[in-house]
C-alpha cells in the first residue's frame, strides 16, 4: 500500500503544471524523474551518427523519438546475430554463463577472420558490468553496424575490436523504470548487482563470480592491448559528459608506469581533442570528496584491485574506466561513448606499437617492494581547474538541513579545487615464491584462473618456508559481496621445514602477475583471499586444558624458567585487565606449552624467501 502511494505521489509530481511546463522534462513521464536536476542544453556534432528510421540496420535506441530507450538482452541479441550473418567482419563468441543460464556474449569485428593476426592491436570495450549503466552497448552496435555498413570498416585495417554489449545479462533483464534514481536515461534500466546479489566491479581480483570468471578467460585468449570498461557516473553535477582515466593519471604512482605515461602523453591528449570537436566535453574523473560541498575537493576514488582500473596496472593491462556524467541525457552519453571508441581504435591503429613497447616494459618489472592498502592522502597533491554547475542550496523540511540545488546552467569560472590522492599504508617484500596446500584447491583455482604460472607438486615435498602466525586477526561486524572480511594486525614469520602434499603449488613471483599473486597471497594485503574471509578455518581453535591441569603446571614452569617467570610478572603488573582475568592468566601458559595448537591462527599458504 504504501508503495503505491508513493508511486501515485511521483505521478501527481509529474503531471504537475510546474513539471509538465518544465523545459527539461517535456512530455513528462515517470522514467523522467524530474526531481533530477535540469539537463543544459546539448546539440553536438555527434548527433550526425545517427541513423534515420529508414535505415535497415537502424537501432532501438536510434529509432526512439527521445533517444532514451535502449533494448533487451534477447532483442538485443536478435540484433547481433543478424548483424553477424550479413557481415563477414562480424563474429559472436560465446565465452560465458550466467547464474540464470543466460550466454555471455561478445561482438568481435575483424579482417583476419577466426585467428587474430598478432601484429594488430586489440581493443576490448565492456558495457554492462553495472547493467544500468549500459551506454557502452547502444554505442557499441551503432559502432559495429557503421563498420560493417556505413564505410568504416577501415577501422578494422590495423586493429581488432571486441565488444563485451552486457557482461551482468542477468542484471540486465532485472529492468524497470526504477532502478537508478540519479541517472538520466534509459528510461528502462537495468539492476547494478548480479542474480546473486554480487556488484561484479568489486570481482577482479577475488574472481568468485562466473561473470568475472569468464571476462578473465576471455582476456587471457585474446590478450587485449587495451581494456576499457564502461560505466556511468553518481555524485555531483558539472559540465563534463564523459569523464574518464586510469591509474598513474598525471604522475601519480602506478604498477604499470610506462603504460600510465603513454595513455597520459598519447592517449589522453588525442582521445579528449577528439570528443571535442564532436560536441562533447571531456574530462577527468569526478570523484567528490564530500556530497554536501562540492568545492571542498576531488579525489582518485581509490586505486584498489578490487575494481578494473586498479587489476588492470597490476596485472598490465592497459585500462582506461569511463564514468559517463548521469545527469546528462542518455543520447549525448552514447554519442559521446561512439566518439571514444571509434578514436580509440584509430589511435591504437597509429601507436599501437609503443603501447605494446610499453606493456612489455611494465610485464618486465619486478619490484622488491609492493605498495598496498592505498587510503586518501589528506594532503591535496595539486590544484584541479573544474567545470562546475552553478547551484544554490536549500532548506528541506524532509532532511531538516540544507541541501544542494543544481541549477543546470554552466558556472562561467572554473573552479580551482584540490586534488586528494592515495598513498599506501603497507609495503609488502616480494619473496621468491609462495606455497598453497593442496587442500586449499579453490585458492590454487582461482589463481589458474588469473593465469598465474605455478608448479604442481606430483610427489609429496619438504621445503624450508616461512609459515606466518596471525597477530590479532579480525571478522567483520557485517559482510560484504558474500564474504565477512578480515583483517590481520601484523603477521609473525617462522622458519620450518613443511611437507606439501601431492598436488600442491609452488607460486613463483617471478612473472608478469608476480605483484598480482602478492597482493593475493598476502594476508595483511586488503585485497588478498585472507582479507576477504577465505580462510576462517585458521581462526578457530581445536583442543584446550582445563584449569585443573594448566594451574599446576604453570607453577612449574615459573618455577623452571627465570625468563618466563620474569615476562610473567612483566605483563601482570603492566596490564591490570590480565592481571585480574584468571582465565586470560591461565591462558598464557598454555599457549607456552607443547600442548598448544601450533596450527591455530597460522596461516595455511608460505613463503619462500
Amino acid at each position: 500500500m504504501r508503495s503505491a502511494l508513493i508511486i501515485a505521489a511521483f505521478a501527481a509530481l509529474v503531471s504537475s503544471p510546474v513539471m509538465s511546463q518544465s523545459p527539461s522534462v517535456p512530455n513528462a513521464a515517470p522514467w523522467d524523474q524530474p526531481f533530477l536536476p535540469p539537463a543544459p542544453a546539448w546539440d553536438g556534432v555527434s548527433r550526425a551518427l545517427l541513423r534515420d528510421a529508414s535505415d535497415p540496420w537502424v537501432t532501438a535506441f536510434e529509432t526512439d523519438p527521445d533517444h532514451d530507450f535502449s533494448p533487451t538482452y534477447v532483442d538485443t541479441r536478435a540484433w547481433f546475430d543478424r548483424l553477424d550473418a550479413a557481415s563477414d567482419l562480424i563474429r559472436i563468441e560465446q565465452f560465458g554463463v550466467s547464474p540464470e543460464g543466460r550466454p555471455i556474449y561478445a561482438v568481435i569485428a575483424s579482417k583476419d577472420g577466426a585467428a587474430f593476426d598478432p601484429a594488430k592491436p586489440v581493443l576490448l570495450a565492456q558495457a554492462g558490468i553495472h547493467p544500468g549503466e549500459i551506454d557502452g552497448k547502444d554505442a557499441g552496435m551503432m559502432l559495429l553496424r557503421d563498420i560493417a555498413f556505413n564505410g568504416k570498416d577501415d577501422l578494422l585495417d590495423r586493429v581488432n575490436l571486441i565488444l563485451i554489449p552486457i557482461l551482468s545479462v542477468d542484471g540486465h533483464e532485472r529492468a524497470s523504470a526504477y532502478s537508478r534514481p540519479n541517472q538520466r536515461g534509459p528510461r528502462i534500466q537495468g539492476w547494478r548487482n548480479t542474480a546473486a546479489n554480487q556488484n561484479l566491479n568489486r570481482d577482479y581480483l577475488k574472481l568468485d563470480q562466473p561473470e568475472m570468471r569468464a571476462v578473465r578467460g576471455l582476456i587471457l585468449k585474446y590478450r587485449p592491448d587495451l581494456y576499457v570498461d564502461i560505466h556511468v557516473t553518481d555524485g555531483m553535477d558539472y559540465q563534463y559528459d564523459v569523464t574518464w582515466g586510469f591509474n598513474g593519471e598525471n604522475g601519480a604512482y602506478s604498477r604499470s608506469p610506462a603504460t600510465s605515461q603513454w595513455l597520459n602523453d598519447v592517449f589522453k591528449p588525442a582521445i579528449n581533442a577528439g570528443l571535442e570537436a564532436q560536441g562533447h566535453i571531456p574530462g577527468e574523473l569526478v570523484f567528490g570528496v564530500d556530497d554536501r560541498n562540492p568545492r571542498a575537493g576531488l579525489s582518485d576514488g581509490g586505486l584498489g584491485e578490487r575494481f578494473s582500473n586498479g587489476w588492470g596496472t597490476a596485472a598490465h593491462v592497459p585500462t582506461i574506466l569511463i564514468e559517463n556524467h548521469s545527469l546528462k541525457p542518455y543520447e549525448q552519453r552514447v554519442l559521446g561513448t561512439y566518439v571514444f571508441l571509434e578514436d580509440a581504435l584509430r589511435l591504437l591503429a597509429r601507436d599501437g606499437a609503443a603501447l605494446r613497447a610499453a606493456i612489455g616494459a611494465d610485464s618486465a618489472l619486478r619490484p622488491a617492494d609492493i605498495p598496498a592498502n592505498f587510503q586518501a592522502d589528506p594532503t591535496p597533491a595539486y590544484t584541479r581547474s573544474f567545470k562546475g554547475i552553478l547551484y544554490e542550496t536549500w532548506d528541506s523540511p524532509a532532511s531538516g538541513r540544507q541541501e544542494i540545488r543544481w541549477l543546470g546552467r554552466a558556472d562561467p569560472e572554473p573552479w580551482a579545487l584540490p586534488f586528494f590522492g592515495s598513498k599506501p599504508t603497507l609495503t609488502l617484500r616480494r619473496p621468491e615464491a609462495y606455497w598453497v596446500p593442496s587442500y586449499r584447491a579453490d585458492i590454487i583455482e582461482r589463481l589458474r584462473l588469473h593465469g598465474v604460472s605455478m608448479e604442481t607438486l606430483d610427489a609429496p615435498r619438504t621445503v624450508s618456508v616461512e609459515m606466518l602466525s596471525l597477530d590479532d586477526p579480525r571478522l567483520a561486524a557485517r559482510p560484504n559481496e558474500g564474504h565477512v572480511p578480515a583483517t590481520v594486525a601484523a603477521v609473525t614469520p617462522h622458519r620450518r621445514d613443511w611437507t606439501f602434499p601431492t598436488g600442491s603449488v609452488r607460486v613463483p613471483t617471478d612473472q608478469p602477475l608476480g605483484d598480482v599473486v602478492v597482493l593475493l597471497l598476502e594476508p595483511q594485503s586488503n585485497e588478498s583471499f585472507f582479507a576477504w574471509g577465505m580462510f576462517p578455518e585458521v581462526l578457530s581453535r581445536v583442543e584446550y586444558i582445563e584449569g585443573y591441569a594448566i594451574a599446576p603446571l604453570a607453577e612449574r614452569m615459573l618455577a623452571a624458567d627465570p625468563a618466563l617467570k620474569a615476562e610473567f610478572e612483566a605483563k601482570v603488573a603492566a596490564d591490570p585487565a590480565f592481571a585480574a582475568d584468571g582465565d586470560a592468566r591461565l591462558q598464557w601458559f598454555y599457549e607456552r606449552t607443547p600442548f598448544y595448537d601450533d596450527h591455530y591462527r597460522l596461516y595455511p599458504v608460505a613463503r619462500e624467501n
